[in-house]
């Protein structure tokens, strides 16, 4: 079968690059044009399975660039990209028939799962759209350990997998939450069923109850057609809700009464639709502490801490470091290159005593990097280029007695953006809270000046 032919419409060459680039890594076939007129002009000529472009351009918008393609190919599925500061732009190209959106900034793994997702998803096709929707867990995915307390947890998952129980899955960002949630699905008897996932933290909440439960035709301007939610779509299969923390509170009162009665309302709809779909929830916060917080309702709390567990941070399981670090190499040797790269002692030593502040994530990129930019074989501890500052477990700095919890709160939020330079993505990392969490509390210091 031959590869997807995808065409890429951004007017800045560096964007434009970025995107094919990491399309062909993927093995599709990609064009691009630079603007929306080049860019008709292309679908007029040859045949496209996917229409990628962004919504700002001079000349002609993305929004009419949607409008005029489909009229020129009706059948070819449109994703819309748009800035976090846009989000309203996002529901009006959805609206307008755009099958999906990316809110920049977004990584090469957001771009691969959302294309993957529209190409293999057909709205007009419920049982399609049903059918291709099961997406394969490959069983080399696994979390990979000698800890005795993560072996305790994957023989808990494994126990509890087969059961329809709901599981929220608690860690740091990049400690191996979403491997152990499709652990779960794999070990359930379910793995020929559905598996889809949804990141709340980057849904905006104009689109979020569509998305979810989705929406019947005419349910709004631009509904053209039916379109299944998250939960229809993993239905006898398993739901991720992906960062259940950054959930809109509205929502989490309609996600806690589907939990309970075990059926949904689409966007429009008029009768309720029975479901049978697992959930599993993850969060890198506390949901205590945001219950406490008042941005996490109790009740829903209550009802997904059925099966609570809690991946542990690479820093307190080091014994895994080289397990982890020798497995990253040999997949890294797979790809054909002019030397097997290896680890020298003294830079096992290094990697065993950093403190992984990113965890296993940012393990894996870190020895990715240092195949890619290395000159030989052997991978020396200057390859590395690790931050050493932000790596280090420090003892904390004395707590002056009378300082609210907010105040010093707010410190340590700017001294974190401080120490990183103002990289937002960083900081929310070492913060352990997500970046939409991050830019809300900036927005609101903002406002207290």
């Amino acid at each position: 079968m031959s590869s997807p032919s995808i065409l890429v419409v951004d007017d800045e060459p560096t964007m434009r690059l970025a995107l094919c680039h990491s399309l062909r890594g993927k093995g599709y076939k990609v064009e691009d044009a630079s603007s929306g007129a080049e860019a008709l002009a292309m679908i007029d000529r040859a045949a496209y399975q996917l229409l990628i472009t962004d919504m700002k351009m001079p000349g002609m918008s993305g929004l009419q660039v949607l409008k005029r393609a489909r009229t020129l190919a009706p059948q070819v599925p449109i994703i819309i990209m748009t800035a976090f500061g846009t989000v309203n732009n996002a529901v009006t190209a959805m609206q307008a028939g755009a099958a999906d959106y990316l809110l920049k900034p977004f990584s090469s793994e957001v771009l691969e799962e959302t294309v993957n997702r529209v190409l293999t998803d057909t709205p007009s096709n419920e049982q399609g759209s049903q059918t291709k929707a099961r997406r394969s867990l490959s069983a080399q995915n696994e979390l990979i350990t000698q800890d005795q307390q993560v072996l305790d947890i994957l023989t808990l998952a494994k126990n509890v997998a087969p059961t329809d129980a709901t599981v929220l899955i608690l860690g740091e960002s990049g400690t191996g939450k979403e491997l152990l949630a499709s652990f779960i699905h794999r070990h359930g008897g379910v793995s020929d069923r559905p598996y889809i996932t949804m990141n709340c933290a980057a849904l905006p909440e104009q689109l979020a109850e569509s998305e979810l439960f989705g929406f019947e035709k005419g349910a709004f301007t631009g509904a053209a057609c039916r379109r299944l939610g998250k939960f229809e779509l993993a239905h006898h299969g398993t739901l991720l809700l992906d960062e259940i923390s950054e959930m809109p509170l509205p929502l989490q009162a309609k996600l806690l009464r589907v939990l309970q009665e075990k059926e949904i309302d689409r966007v429009g709809g008029v009768r309720p639709i029975p479901i049978a779909t697992r959930v599993i929830a993850t969060s890198n916060i506390d949901l205590r502490e945001a219950v406490n917080q008042g941005r996490f309702r109790e009740d829903l709390y209550y009802r997904i801490n059925v099966i609570p567990l809690t991946l542990p941070p690479l820093r307190r399981r080091r014994e895994d470091i080289p397990l982890l670090a020798e497995h990253f190499l040999d997949e890294l040797n797979q790809t054909p290159r002019p030397h097997t790269f290896r680890l020298i002692p003294e830079t096992l030593d290094l990697l065993v005593q950093y403190d992984w502040p990113g965890n296993v994530r940012e393990l894996k990129n870190t020895l990715e990097r240092a195949v890619l930019m290395g000159g030989g074989g052997l991978i020396r501890p200057q390859d590395l280029f690790l931050d050493k500052d932000a790596g280090c477990e420090k003892k904390p700095d004395s707590v002056p007695v009378g300082r609210s919890v907010k105040a010093m709160e707010r410190e340590l939020i700017l001294k974190t953006l401080e120490q990183v330079k103002g990289n937002r993505t960083r900081a929310a990392a070492l913060l352990g809270i997500s970046i939409r969490t991050l830019r809300n509390k900036l927005n609101t210091y903002a406002k207290a000046r």
